[in-house]
């Protein structure tokens, strides 16, 4: 994603704007339900195959896994970076109490499709929804406009994590939260992305990028955030997406060598939780960036 276009329009990754655009994908099998991740899989049964159900179960699970990272969010408002179809906003507004949720998204046919979606949510005169264009790495909001900021499964999109990081921090107020959540590499190793690219069709196109976790980290920390920890939640991603896939997809067909990169130390997903120093002895302004674990 570039910064934005002669237009003044956020610019696409031309293979962002063809997988977001004319296919709706949360209108197909494979992600159904309005939501577009890889899904949360924790307390599923790995004994029987996965259903409709427990499909959306899971991507809703991964929401509130990560939302539950930025309590206490009652009252509050936050951004969601990489909203889609504004399924996950939903959640946000419905279940954790904010004040106020503001969805953004690159693609405008996503913001068109979660505007429909949500339309019970946008009228009235509550207005505690809104879904907004913008980049990643160049946002349309007021430095200090959130209490909260999330992004779920949009980060491996980003184009230049450093412009996200420095954004994010501008953004957020001071004692603000923030919370990643998305797939990378687990280390610094140079030959991860070429291997990457081998196994999965997504990194060879270019939709999807080989950053980091180290990198996020300390870019993160760069732009003035403290508090960074990076947690490997792939053992509750991995194994259940590709129950879900063996459903649709054979063995040996590329989808299914996500877990096989997530077996081999290529890929993992993490979770990326990070504070807005607040100032005024606030103890967290002094706790130092971790590595993941």
């Amino acid at each position: 994603m570039a910064q934005g276009s002669a237009a003044g329009q956020p610019a696409m990754f031309p293979a962002v704007r063809e997988a977001y655009g004319p296919a709706d994908l949360g209108s197909k099998p494979l992600f159904g339900g309005g939501f577009i991740n890889f899904g949360h899989w924790e307390g599923a049964d790995p004994d029987r195959p996965p259903n409709d159900a427990d499909r959306v179960r899971s991507q809703r699970q991964m929401y509130r896994h990560v939302l539950a990272t930025l309590a206490p969010t009652e009252g509050l408002r936050t951004l969601e970076v990489g909203c889609g179809l504004g399924a996950g906003a939903a959640v946000a507004l419905e279940e954790y109490g904010f004040a106020h949720v503001t969805g953004m998204d690159i693609h405008p046919e996503q913001l068109a499709r979660a505007e429909r979606r949500n339309s019970p949510l946008l009228s009235g005169s509550s207005e505690r929804l809104r879904f907004v264009r913008g980049a990643a790495e160049s946002m349309p909001f007021d430095d200090g406009s959130f209490d909260r900021l999330y992004s779920i499964e949009a980060a491996q999109h980003f184009r230049d994590l450093g412009a996200f990081a420095r954004e994010a921090a501008r953004v957020l107020r001071p004692g603000g939260r923030a919370a990643v959540a998305s797939f990378f590499v687990p280390d610094a190793d140079p030959a991860r992305p070429d291997r990457l690219a081998e196994l999965l069709d997504t990194f060879a196109t270019g939709l999807d990028v080989a950053h980091t976790v180290p990198d996020l980290v300390d870019t993160l920390r760069d732009a003035g955030l403290t508090s960074v920890r990076a947690t490997s939640i792939g053992a509750s991603v991995w194994p259940g997406w590709d129950r879900w896939l063996a459903t649709m997809w054979e063995p040996g067909a590329w989808p299914r060598n996500f877990l096989r990169a997530f077996d081999e130390g290529s890929l993992d997903y993490y979770t990326i939780t990070a504070h807005r120093p607040a100032g005024n002895g606030d103890p967290s302004d002094n706790q130092q960036s971790s590595q993941p674990t």
